[in-house]
């Protein structure tokens, strides 16, 4: 007769399997009940933005998902500008884009690394994070800061970009461009690789339609869904892309989208460089007491690495949000879904199922 344990993975830092604490009951190796426990980084997002006027809430919302802070910022940006009826420039919307799908490069490569980490692939890790620090750099060299930006503004975007930034990010394209096949001869082409990840994990598209899942973890059970495509915003439609999908609901499925999601990026970011317009990069906004938003809501979406994140937004006629409420990706990803994914699973495929969900754990906690 076998006997129950009860172990604890996490939490400790740092990495997405570390932010949070997983109460697992085994078999043996086997996951027979798994409950997530949150609540250990920071918390209480959604109501400190509410303390405070718009310009200083601006502050907080890249917290809510530190690996990619930029959807966060353009939601929140984008949400005041509705509430004030504000129409910023062209180039500025051509350089949001710009800034939104370098996030999601950066943020993949950081996915890459994470689950060649979670099954031992020591390489791929040393060679994602390095490339990203590529992109980081560009990050810096525009806003100031590698990993907070604090860019995308009501308005438009803070500063204008820098004197020969485009050359440099076509540079930049090219690289990964011929890293891509590298990677998929040591990664998504790897024998190795595909026995760890393929039938794990695997999500039904009917449960990922009715749970509200998205992002890469919907598109891996063949659903065609993407924000970025299917309500518009900023200048998307106005590019050429695709939108990656696969049909085994696997987390090698959901590995396979987000490569695919990376040559799609490079190739809007080539768009944006080719047509950037001239002007201005920022409406002039009132003094942040003097800026009062009306009595009015909003529901703004942005299509982040992980899926689709989405504000609702309201004003009283004063400088602050009456307000603010986040609806992430993250939040049915860990609870509804990996709760689920886990039980069956092997204890060694934890930190894998994880990964591949792309959770955010301080999205969770806002």
């Amino acid at each position: 007769m076998s006997e129950t344990i009860k172990i604890f993975h996490g939490p400790q830092h740092p990495g997405v399997t570390g932010n949070m604490s997983l109460e697992l009951d085994l078999d043996g190796e086997t996951i027979v009940k798994a409950k997530t426990h949150v609540g250990y980084l920071h918390r209480g997002f959604e109501k400190l933005i509410e303390r405070r006027t718009v310009i200083q809430a601006f502050t907080i919302v890249c917290r809510i998902c530190v690996p990619e802070p930029d959807p966060n910022e353009e939601n929140f940006a984008r949400g005041v500008e509705e509430l004030l009826g504000l129409e910023i420039s062209e180039r500025a919307q051509f350089i949001r884009v710009m800034i939104l799908e370098l996030a999601r490069l950066q943020s993949h490569l950081l996915w890459l690394a994470g689950q060649g980490a979670s099954i031992g692939h020591e390489v791929v890790p040393q060679w994602a994070v390095g490339e990203r620090d590529y992109i980081l750099d560009l990050f810096e060299e525009i806003t100031g800061g590698r990993v907070y930006h604090m860019y995308i503004y009501p308005g438009g975007v803070k500063r204008d970009l820098p004197d020969g930034l485009l050359e440099r990010l076509l540079v930049l394209l090219d690289r990964l461009e011929a890293r891509l096949p590298e990677y998929d001869r040591i990664f998504f082409d790897n024998a190795g690789v595909k026995k760890r990840l393929q039938k794990v994990g695997v999500v039904d598209p009917e449960e990922a339609i009715r749970n509200g899942y998205s992002g890469p973890v919907i598109r891996a059970c063949g659903i065609d869904r993407d924000v970025r495509r299917d309500a518009p915003y900023l200048v998307y439609d106005q590019l050429a892309f695709d939108v990656p999908t696969e049909s085994d609901g696997d987390a090698y499925a959901r590995a396979l989208v987000r490569r695919a999601e990376m040559v799609q990026s490079i190739r809007l970011l080539r768009q944006v460089a080719d047509r950037l317009p001239a002007g201005e990069v920022q409406c002039k906004l009132p003094r942040h007491r003097q800026l009062k938003l009306p009595r009015a809501e909003t529901y703004v979406q942005t299509e982040s690495a992980r899926g689709a994140f989405g504000y609702f937004m309201a004003g009283d006629g004063t400088p602050y949000l009456r307000r603010l409420q986040v609806r992430g990706p993250s939040i049915v990803h860990a609870f509804t879904l990996l709760e689920d994914l886990l039980v069956g699973a092997q204890l060694s495929d934890v930190a894998l199922i994880m990964t591949s969900l792309g959770i955010c754990p301080p999205e969770i906690e806002r």
